[in-house]
């Protein structure tokens, strides 16, 4: 019955890329010109953080960037599907706050390749959380929407009750060190029993100076998780 119902559907409204609406063969992927129009991350990249190297170098087959070969990284280790430029900001922009939850479908996909370099130890996969106030507003968490096909892909079990967050101002505009100082402290372990001694997977839709993701870490770990992962749709790559 599900199969006729799909084939209806797919007759009433054919599948188009939803950035463009050219035809394609699957509902949710992307045209060969946008698909090509995104920086997607490919090796070689930091061993642990993901971050893309440019450029002609030879490279160990263990290659990490300053940051984690200092011992500074966000995470224990995290991955992103693309680049945040002008390309996928228009696709991130209008799926965070213009109710463009249809871009879900591609974004978590790509989300899913970006993992295909790692060996998945998580035990449970935990979207990002909103405040309440910013909850209320938008009406849906983008995070939860992308984290939901990743966690049924990779049969891990989603966590949305364990964390919350307080209200504090949009980053949008603040530099590293004001991101840091403004994150500090919004995030709380309700539930430490669903917490301690997990490895948690972390997903959001973009990480921009990885304050989110270490102030995350930090309280998760307080609370006694075992390790924290990560993957984002995009993240900025510093040229410079």
């Amino acid at each position: 019955m599900v199969k006729y119902i799909n084939k209806l559907i797919e007759f009433l409204f054919p599948p188009a890329c939803p950035l463009c609406d050219s035809p394609v063969s699957i509902h949710g992927e992307l045209c060969a010109d946008c698909w090509m129009g995104i920086n997607w991350i490919e090796n070689p990249k930091c061993l642990k953080c993901g971050y893309p190297f440019y450029g002609d170098f030879e490279f160990e087959d263990t290659p990490m960037c300053p940051v984690c070969a200092a011992g500074k990284s966000e995470l224990d280790w995290i991955r992103s599907a693309c680049v945040y430029d002008d390309a996928s900001r228009n696709a991130m922009l209008p799926f965070k706050h213009g109710g463009r939850i249809k871009y879900a479908r591609f974004m978590s996909r790509a989300m899913i390749w970006a993992l295909r370099d790692i060996d998945i130890d998580a035990d449970v996969v935990m979207p990002v959380p909103l405040a309440r106030r910013r909850l209320f507003k938008r009406g849906y968490n983008q995070a939860t929407l992308l984290a939901r096909p990743i966690a049924k892909a990779i049969g891990i079990k989603m966590n949305i009750d364990s964390v919350r967050r307080k209200y504090r101002s949009d980053m949008g505009h603040k530099n590293p060190k004001q991101r840091y100082e403004n994150i500090r402290g919004v995030f709380s372990v309700v539930n430490p029993n669903n917490v301690r001694g997990k490895r948690i997977l972390l997903v959001d839709d973009v990480m921009t100076s990885g304050a989110t993701f270490t102030e995350m870490r930090r309280v998760l770990i307080r609370a006694g998780a075992a390790a924290v992962y990560g993957v984002t749709f995009c993240r900025v790559v510093r040229t410079t």
